[in-house]
């Protein structure tokens, strides 16, 4: 089945009543697009090897001990059978920000990607475990597989928008979920991740310590990146920033220097910590997003 891509435009999801008509809306057309679980690549880690038996997937058949000993053997992977996805959604006032062209916040942009994610993994009947932060952790749904768990994951990310008007703190809310999630699985936390990098690695050390496989998902809004604001601004400052009054043009090429830097260390550091790290912008069909990561994860762990 071919799915239109205006299917998933931010502008189509948005004109949609409601988290959970818009989650099912994606979900649904995601699936239909589909010819295979999309959650094989989310293996945590290679454990080894064993003897080919017929009916396994050649996917997992292993070519380089092939063309080594002329014997066909199979990656066997840690908790393929019973994945925990832990979602963690930043609600800090910085992620309401919704720039001149953008259809929704980073906030509800990152709403819908968790509860996409929570809805794919609890359709192939694995666990769904979510938290909401800023400073600390402000709710959190236990890890489960039962069916009743999407309504819950849907009520609390619903919750979120009220929730955004605090600070953010990395260290302190990420090493409190560490935690909490004792059981290894995969993590993904969506935020714009505006603080600072040494911050947010003290945060995601906590969770890579705990062995988990960590995907930093940085959401930001067009206008964050490009900064396409010219003359006299009146720029209102979140997180307990200062309003200040700047010339967009006079402030734009230093301001494009500060975010190239911080995403250069921010990328170079995740990478150091074997953390995948990966950025949307709030305009993108979110199908595209969720398929070139899933698509790549499947890559690497076949």
């Amino acid at each position: 089945m071919t799915v239109s891509r205006t299917y998933f435009d931010p502008h189509t999801l948005a004109r949609l009543n409601g988290l959970q008509l818009r989650a099912r809306h994606l979900v649904e057309g995601f699936v239909a697009g589909l010819h295979r679980s999309p959650w094989k690549g989310f293996s945590v880690e290679f454990a080894e090897h064993r003897e080919y038996a017929p009916g396994d997937d050649l996917r997992y058949v292993d070519w380089k001990v092939y063309g080594r000993t002329g014997k066909h053997y199979v990656k066997q992977f840690e908790d393929e059978t019973n994945l925990v996805a832990y979602l963690a959604l930043d609600v800090s006032e910085s992620m309401t920000y919704r720039g001149p062209a953008a259809a929704m916040s980073k906030l509800e942009y990152a709403q819908l990607l968790l509860a996409a994610i929570g809805w794919l993994v609890l359709k192939q009947q694995d666990a769904v475990a979510l938290a909401t932060f800023d400073s600390q952790v402000r709710a959190a749904l236990r890890p489960s597989s039962d069916a009743t768990q999407t309504q819950g994951l849907v009520r609390l990310l619903e919750e979120a928008v009220a929730q955004a008007k605090e600070v953010s703190n990395f260290a302190t809310a990420l090493k409190d979920l560490a935690a909490r999630w004792i059981k290894r699985g995969v993590v993904i936390i969506a935020t714009d991740a505006f603080a600072e990098v040494e911050v947010i690695v003290s945060g995601l050390a906590a969770l890579v310590a705990r062995k988990h496989d960590v995907i930093l998902w940085q959401v930001l809004d067009r206008a964050e990146w490009e900064f396409p604001f010219s003359g006299p601004l009146r720029v209102t400052g979140l997180e307990a920033l200062a309003t200040r009054d700047v010339d967009g043009d006079h402030v734009r090429r230093a301001y494009q220097v500060q975010m190239s830097k911080h995403q250069r260390q921010l990328q170079a550091r995740c990478g150091s910590m074997g953390v995948e790290m990966v950025r949307s912008f709030s305009d993108e069909p979110v199908d595209q997003v969720l398929s070139q990561l899933l698509h790549r994860r499947l890559a690497r762990n076949t």
